[in-house]
């Protein structure tokens, strides 16, 4: 079955989003580490008032990690490509600070969610774009000169053994969970979009070729040792740019 994309990942992320929070709190560090990469993207030093994107917010956990590791005095933007997520999310109680936009990743302009962005969060979101390249470019472009960001993304070291238990706790749990939910699709293109990504060298090689500077591979513990990432980098400077 090849892999879900544009309209139909969306579709089926509609479909799974009633059931999708009850999943991922079964998921054992799934906050947690989404609460690392937000410390990581180093929101408390944001200048007061300033701009955040959250892109592919979900039903809302990187935008609660964002807001847990202290980003309350800067405007949160938290986009995402799905209806039925960005539904989710946004039926939570929220501080008035944080507004929802449906958008893609590389239409993020005409859904009226531009830039330019001080900081920007990407959680489990480039391997699902059918343009990785492209998204990154957009987001590039979206960033303030100097902006940061953090990608928390399944980027697998390229060890066997971590493709390993990323199959095996897929074929273990995810996919007969994604069975009895109805959103089996869903699942098992969360196997296969993993797998057939980059490796997290690559993606940080792929980060540096889209014009990101300072690209820093960083690990996260527990089972997803090896099989999650947080990749922190930032934007050119006016003067970097010129050059």
């Amino acid at each position: 079955m090849p892999l879900l994309r544009d309209e139909d990942l969306s579709a089926a992320f509609d479909h799974a989003a009633s059931t999708y929070d009850l999943l991922v709190g079964a998921h054992p560090g799934y906050h947690s580490q989404l609460r690392r990469s937000a410390r990581r993207l180093g929101v408390r030093s944001l200048p007061h008032g300033g701009r955040l994107l959250d892109l592919g917010c979900g039903t809302g956990a990187s935008t609660a990690a964002l807001l847990a590791a202290g980003a309350h005095g800067c405007g949160i933007t938290a986009v995402d490509a799905s209806a039925g997520m960005l539904a989710r999310a946004a039926s939570k109680r929220w501080p008035a600070h944080v507004s929802f936009v449906h958008a893609a990743a590389d239409r993020l302009d005409q859904a009226g969610a531009g830039g330019p962005f001080d900081a920007v969060f990407a959680a489990y979101l480039f391997r699902n774009v059918t343009d990785t390249d492209g998204a990154l470019a957009a987001v590039l472009a979206a960033m303030a000169p100097g902006g940061r960001i953090a990608v928390h993304e399944y980027t697998l070291s390229g060890r066997a053994v971590h493709r390993a238990a990323w199959t095996a706790v897929c074929r273990g749990v995810v996919m007969p969970l994604g069975r009895m939910t109805g959103d089996a699709a869903l699942y098992a293109h969360l196997w296969r979009s993993v797998v057939g990504f980059d490796t997290a060298p690559r993606f940080a090689d792929r980060m540096r070729r889209a014009g990101f500077l300072d690209v820093r591979t960083l690990p996260l513990a527990g089972w997803q040792g090896g099989i999650t990432h947080t990749f922190v980098a930032r934007a050119p400077r006016r003067e970097e740019r010129a050059a």
